[in-house]
């Protein structure tokens, strides 16, 4: 049996990854699997809890990742169990900068029967600040209540290529061109 594509959209805040997932799923007749789609309620009554309002801070993070990652990983491999490829949105952070955070993700989606490809959607920190503001999303207030203060920290992070196997593509580049260079790298 042939391996079901897996395709893993990572990047920065507002470099596109929810618009590109719906082409490639499209193109592929996949399941989109979006971490923040799939994951929002729970955090939020969470974050009612813990008395944090910003998805970002260390004290919510800290103790909603782990979960968060998890949720997305079982859905991919129910949807691969059931014969259908998927796609999955989020900013896999840590698999991208640690390989053996990335092996145990790859491992779990083959053992699963996926092929999985990591792409990274590149983006400069200050078209990721334009693309931000555009947005006006509540969820990007706290980084751009202070942007020096984020382009510091977590954007620099957010905007680092990954230390692992990635197919990056630029994120200004139109969303179709985007996708076509997905299906196509998943072709070769």
């Amino acid at each position: 049996m042939t391996a079901l594509p897996v395709v893993l959209l990572s990047g920065a805040p507002a470099s596109g990854k929810s618009t590109l997932s719906r082409l490639v799923a499209r193109e592929l007749r996949a399941a989109v699997i979006d971490q923040d789609v799939a994951t929002a309620p729970l955090v939020d009554v969470v974050q009612c809890l813990v008395g944090v309002g910003d998805l970002d801070d260390p004290r919510l993070a800290g103790i909603t990742r782990d979960a968060r990652y998890r949720v997305v990983i079982e859905l991919a491999v129910d949807n691969l169990a059931a014969g259908m490829p998927v796609v999955l949105v989020a900013p896999f952070t840590a698999e991208r900068a640690e390989p053996a955070v990335w092996a145990a993700t790859h491992d779990r989606l083959v053992a699963a029967g996926g092929a999985p490809m990591l792409v990274w959607l590149r983006i400069e920190p200050a078209e990721m600040l334009r693309r931000l503001r555009k947005r006006g999303s509540d969820r990007d207030a706290a980084k751009l209540a202070d942007e020096n203060a984020y382009l510091s920290g977590a954007a620099v992070t957010a905007c680092q290529a990954p230390a692992v196997p990635h197919l990056a593509l630029d994120a200004t580049m139109h969303p179709a061109e985007l996708a076509r260079a997905v299906v196509d790298a998943l072709l070769t």
